[in-house]
């Protein structure tokens, strides 16, 4: 790593918070042999910003929108490898996302403090850091997906915001009434399809919106999934999770139907194995036949904790009894149970 003449460590900090940038860069631009070139609030910009500055150093958060920055720290390590300190609230020392960090080629893992950002709890030592970090010899990291081994993970190990989603059907309205009134106005967000025909989505959207602590709405394309916010799969359309950095929204699709049914739970259900992984919690309640079963075993296999609804308190015991069947509940409850249980999951 070459230094500017006078030994300055030149420092790019990387972070959406527009706050946390602010105090960062005032904080450190105060040591001497710090000089902040710039900042950037995603890695989009980041990476024009590195091409452009050319920084020493890295500092980067985690979750951040369009990309998050574990995705973006593969990226760097493969094609532009430098060093880079993780500076997150999902980083404490041991913790799983910290060791994916250190494994994505990260030098240094910190934990920002808890509540109100006050950088100088960690400033003396985080400048400590990015200069021992400027020293460091850094080498380009072959990834998975350049060749070989498993699949790149399109889910993040970790995210703030967890994700609820949960299938129903005949039953349903009933069952989902009962557990989406014991939510908590800040519960996770949550994403939902229960059997119904087009139009009806929209009245029980409407009237669980009136007797829940929670946002409750028929979804639209390109909602976004955030705490306090219920999305209801229209009728008629498959409803899919996705992720763009570590923001979650849903997209809202045609086609043909998938287990007899449109929307389908195991639609939703797969798209949500796939990009929340082991930050969902899924559960399948009463309804007949067997839609999202196998989609409840695909969440829990991609790290989900998964509920399925008892027989006792089941109108129809059909999707329960085939999700739990094949493997895929990892608790089962009585429905009163249900919304106790997702809570006490997305506290894990």
């Amino acid at each position: 790593m070459t230094l500017t003449i006078n030994n300055t460590v030149k420092v790019l900090i990387v972070d959406d918070s527009a706050i946390v940038r602010k105090i960062l860069s005032q904080e450190l631009s105060r040591h001497s042999g710090i000089e902040i070139v710039g900042t950037a609030p995603d890695p989009f910009i980041a990476r024009d910003k590195i091409v452009a500055l050319n920084p020493d150093v890295l500092t980067l958060d985690v979750e951040m929108p369009r990309m998050d920055g574990i995705t973006f720290l593969r990226k760097l390590m493969k094609h532009h490898p430098m060093p880079v300190i993780v500076l997150s609230s999902l980083t404490p020392q041991g913790g799983q996302t910290a060791m994916e960090a250190l494994d994505a080629g990260a030098v240094e893992v910190m934990c920002k403090p808890g509540g109100s950002f006050s950088v100088g709890d960690v400033c003396t030592v985080l400048v400590d850091k990015i200069k021992a970090a400027s020293r460091a010899r850094i080498d380009r990291r072959p990834t998975l997906a350049s060749g070989g081994g498993a699949p790149q993970r399109l889910s993040m190990t970790e995210t703030t915001n967890k994700i609820f989603a949960i299938g129903a059907s005949t039953g349903g309205v009933q069952a989902l009434t009962c557990v989406l009134s014991m939510f908590p106005a800040n519960a996770p967000g949550t994403v939902i399809v229960q059997h119904m025909p087009a139009h009806f989505t929209t009245s029980f959207a409407q009237r669980l919106n009136s007797e829940c602590a929670v946002s409750v709405k028929e979804a639209d394309d390109g909602d976004h999934v955030v705490p306090g916010r219920v999305l209801i799969a229209p009728g008629g359309l498959h409803m899919l999770l996705q992720r763009s950095g570590a923001n979650y929204f849903v997209t809202l699709r045609d086609g043909p139907q998938v287990c007899h049914q449109r929307p389908s739970v195991e639609v939703l259900f797969n798209s949500v194995a796939k990009y929340a992984g082991a930050n969902a919690i899924g559960a399948i309640l009463t309804g007949m036949g067997d839609d999202g079963a196998t989609g409840l075993l695909t969440m829990r296999q991609a790290g989900a904790h998964t509920i399925a609804q008892d027989e006792q308190s089941c109108v129809v015991f059909g999707m329960p009894k085939e999700a739990i069947a094949r493997g895929g509940a990892e608790r089962i409850v009585p429905l009163t149970k249900v919304a106790e249980n997702l809570i006490n999951f997305a506290r894990v």
